[in-house]
């Protein structure tokens, strides 16, 4: 079969499309002929050496797959051979065929396709956990998002939206604030790129809180860092809740005076862990999630699609920051 390979650190140009054979299912694990395979920020980090996961090379990157289900190992009993699937987490995701555990397995709607499977779990299931979960977001709230035109930065627009909140989208562009508005932002602030001065920094502040309102924001949901984090903080409101979910701008440092003045919490998001450490919450969770897609309240905004052999430019859109919404890898 053939398969994107990372078989020494390197960024996307070092990966190569090569034929290997098929993987093995073991006991309690499933074997999917993949059809789609959705591209993440951790993508770009695990096959440079940066990811806290470091698996064993060679490997294919991508974490999250849609398929038909191909092989299953001694006690699965949730799929069998031919049930259309999601997989994730998955390993080895770029490739025709990939392995995960029964348990991250969920059959998906006929009416749904394999590249919207493929772009849901982990940035709606991210997004799920940190709004419902962690925050424990509420209707009437102010919810400002950071990076709202990418994966995880859409999905929390829209679910956002659907628990009821007032949602801010802030992006870099004019064109990533409309592709926020058109999933559900009732308002937009666009932040420049490149480090912020101290000027700068106050000014972005300032935008945020006459988007925000008086009251500020009750969540924000930052999936960016780098210097807009402070200037974020700032605009929180008393006894507000900040998710901390990613940093493609840089790790920030935050003064922690800011939290005392503002009586806020700082909350981490690692839906990976919390897949393992709360199997029974995360299925709760997928299953709400595909209930609201049928029903048409959550759609995976995919802007752009490329065929396994450009698997590395589709993780090198990530790595420029340009993409919006999703990048999948589609597999004929």
């Amino acid at each position: 079969m053939r398969a994107l390979l990372s078989r020494l650190p390197g960024g996307p140009e070092s990966l190569s499309l090569e034929d290997i054979p098929e993987p093995l299912v073991g006991p309690g694990e499933v074997r999917v002929a993949v059809r789609a395979c959705g591209v993440n920020y951790p993508d770009l980090l695990v096959i440079q050496d940066l990811y806290q996961f470091k698996p064993p090379r060679p490997f294919s990157p991508g974490a999250e797959i849609a398929g038909v289900v191909d092989a299953v190992g001694a006690g699965v009993a949730k799929v069998r051979a031919g049930d259309r699937v999601l997989l994730s987490p998955a390993r080895s995701g770029m490739a025709e065929k990939a392995v995960g555990p029964e348990r991250n397995c969920w059959k998906i709607p006929d009416a749904m396709p394999f590249d919207d499977a493929a772009a849901l779990l982990m940035t709606y299931g991210t997004s799920q956990h940190a709004l419902k979960d962690r925050a424990q977001l509420r209707p009437g709230e102010t919810l400002l998002v950071l990076g709202a035109a990418g994966g995880v930065g859409v999905a929390a627009v829209e679910l956002g939206k659907a628990m009821g909140a007032r949602v801010v989208a802030a992006a870099s562009s004019a064109e990533k604030l409309a592709l926020a508005r058109e999933h559900g932002a009732d308002e937009g602030v666009q932040y420049p790129t490149g480090s912020l001065d101290k000027t700068q920094a106050r000014a972005l502040t300032d935008q945020f809180k006459a988007a925000c309102g008086a009251a500020g924001a009750q969540v924000i949901y930052d999936a960016v860092g780098g210097d807009y984090t402070e200037a974020a903080l700032r605009a929180i409101g008393w006894g507000g809740r900040y998710l901390v979910v990613g940093f493609t701008a840089g790790i920030p440092k935050l003064p922690l005076n800011l939290t005392l003045l503002k009586s806020c919490q700082v909350m981490g998001v690692f839906w990976g862990d919390y897949v393992a450490r709360f199997p029974d919450q995360n299925a709760a969770n997928i299953a709400a999630l595909l209930t609201q897609y049928l029903e048409g309240r959550i759609k995976p905004a995919i802007t752009e699609r490329f065929p396994l052999a450009r698997g590395g430019e589709a993780i090198a859109r990530l790595a420029s920051r340009a993409a919006r919404g999703k990048v999948v890898v589609v597999i004929d």
